[in-house]
């Protein structure tokens, strides 16, 4: 059989999150892989109750493991190389990144023993390697965070463009601006393909810059009299160092509150990208700063329960408190699906009398991923003969396609999770389809997607639980007392009905009409009083709880 080149994500395309993607080289059974990124996704809390986050179902590649040959991180972003400390053991292939990135991944799994090992070799920004049959090279590009980067990855059958996040931006405050002339000569020597973030392909024009906000924040923490809190993303430093700098400009002492953004600032100052500035504060020197000295930097921009602006604005952070007419500013964008967690910390806030201000009040965040004229310009300097738009949902997509054919590129070929599109040789085009989905964290645990468990929560969280306990004597008569725990479901229903004592009496009177020779078979007595109580219960209340019945043969 002849090689080909083929492109697997398994997450990333028709969602915004859990990137990770497959390339693979070689005959359709001795394929060589390289992986791109391992990123995680935030569960619905509704949906999902008690799930901590979401990774890609890895099954495929995994039953491939022999043929991995290295895990490649674009950036530092959670939804990029966030499950890394999950899976990589399912792998154990050396992973490559550059400094900032591999800095920050050793900072968050320094606590981990089973991590301790991975094998990060760190590439010099616009450096390269090779892995098997794929020479990988980091391309520089803007997003927000330190060191991004989109690959160049080159394979006896063409060079592939796999862009990562990116925008371009002449000033992205921290590290170079998007590297055109690289990207220029890739186009010039011949792109095959050219996989790209569809996440702003419907937004029209190009992206302000990170200086334009830079500018906005001198601005308003100048203006402010009192305290200034600032909540964004922990991981764009270059936002951090733009506060710092409006902060020192106002003669202001800037305090880091929050653990991430305190790992973000230790790796960025280990690499020089916070030189110049004075050092930070931590939040138990706050209560020693007059109002109009300090400049607080938060976590918690996305209303997350436990991060620090979210237990500010409730009042329970144990050394941090704002006052009425302080202010916090906004300087982040909510993410799909977080806008009632974000708006429940704002209103709390404004409740307290604080100012909030959001992009209303003037450009106080830029997104770091590229509008319409800006995917155009990369076409042009790319000329792909083939695009495959990604790290989007189907709207994001579908956008970006059109609009690359819009713009002269010859074969668009969309997929979503789990497609194998063969990129080379021949017509690019959808050959197969694997095994693709999600797992879960569940707390210390990996489990599957819509597993038992996961549904009974739903069940609980939406209708309760009754669990009753009571024995049966040689005779069929209930012995003792009969206990009844009422979890999730309200005491009294409608006409003020008592919850508690309907259950009792039901048990009583199933049990009681039940003929004696029945009531010796215990699961016949506990399944008439399992659906004897849900029924009655949805009856004075609506809803049909769980119930549990325990019965003691006496």
């Amino acid at each position: 059989m002849s090689d080909e080149l083929v492109f697997v994500p398994l997450g990333g395309l028709g969602e915004i999150g859990m990137n990770l993607a497959l390339y693979g080289y070689g005959p359709a059974r001795k394929r060589r892989w390289i992986m791109v990124d391992c990123g995680m996704g935030f569960a619905d809390p509704v949906r999902m109750p008690g799930i901590d986050l979401m990774v890609a179902d890895t099954s495929f590649i995994e039953e491939e493991r022999g043929s991995l040959e290295a895990i490649v991180l674009t950036h530092a972003h959670e939804d990029h190389f966030g499950a890394l400390p999950d899976l990589w053991p399912r792998f154990k292939v050396p992973v490559y990144a550059t400094p900032f990135t591999a800095a920050l991944l050793e900072a968050k799994t320094a606590g981990d023993r089973g991590l301790r090992d991975v094998p990060v070799e760190t590439i010099p920004l616009g450096g390269s390697f090779e892995a098997g049959p794929f020479k990988v090279e980091f391309v520089t590009v803007a997003h927000s965070i330190p060191e991004p980067n989109a690959l160049a990855i080159t394979t006896p059958l063409g060079t592939i463009v796999h862009s990562g996040d990116w925008k371009i931006d002449p000033d992205p405050v921290i590290g170079g601006p998007m590297d055109e002339s690289r990207f220029r000569a890739l186009g010039e020597n011949g792109c095959r393909a050219l996989i790209c973030d569809s996440t702003n392909a419907m937004r029209d024009g190009v992206s302000p810059s990170e200086a334009e906000v830079a500018v906005t924040l001198k601005e308003l923490i100048g203006k402010a009299r009192n305290r200034v809190a600032v909540t964004c993303f922990a991981s764009n430093l270059a936002r951090i160092r733009s506060v710092a700098q409006a902060a020192k400009a106002a003669d202001r002492n800037v305090v880091l509150v929050g653990r991430a953004m305190q790992r973000v600032v230790s790796v960025g100052r280990e690499l020089g990208m916070l030189d110049g500035l004075p050092p930070f504060l931590d939040d138990s020197q706050f209560g020693y700063l007059p109002r109009d000295k300090v400049v607080l930097l938060c976590t918690g921009s996305q209303g997350e329960p436990r991060a620090a602006m979210t237990r500010i604005a409730f009042g329970n952070h144990p050394t941090i408190d704002l006052d009425k007419n302080d202010t916090v500013i906004y300087s982040a964008r909510q993410i799909p699906g977080n806008e009632k967690a974000v708006g429940t910390v704002l209103n709390a806030l404004v409740r307290e009398g604080i100012e909030v201000l959001d992009d209303r009040a003037g450009l106080v965040h830029v997104s770091g991923h590229p509008r319409r004229g800006e995917l155009v310009q990369l076409f042009d300097w790319l000329k792909p003969e083939v695009m495959v738009p990604a790290h989007g949902e189907a709207m994001h997509m579908a956008a970006n396609a059109e609009l690359a054919r819009a713009s002269g590129i010859k074969k668009v070929v969309s997929g979503f999770n789990g497609d194998m599109i063969r990129l080379a040789p021949g017509p690019a085009e959808k050959i197969d389809e694997v095994r693709a989905g999600r797992r879960l964290k569940d707390g210390m645990v990996m489990v599957e997607d819509e597993n038992e468990a996961l549904r009974e929560r739903r069940k609980l969280a939406f209708a309760g639980l009754v669990s009753i306990a009571f024995g049966l004597d040689s005779s069929g008569s209930i012995g003792d007392d009969i206990e009844v725990e009422l979890a999730g479901v309200p005491e009294s229903g409608v006409d003020n009905v008592d919850i508690a004592e309907l259950v009792l009496d039901t048990v009583e009177e199933t049990v009681g009409n039940l003929p004696r020779a029945r009531r010796k078979r215990i699961s016949e007595v506990r399944e008439s009083v399992r659906r004897a109580v849900r029924r009655q219960v949805e009856i004075h209340w609506g809803k049909k709880p769980r119930v549990q019945v325990f019965v003691i043969e006496l």
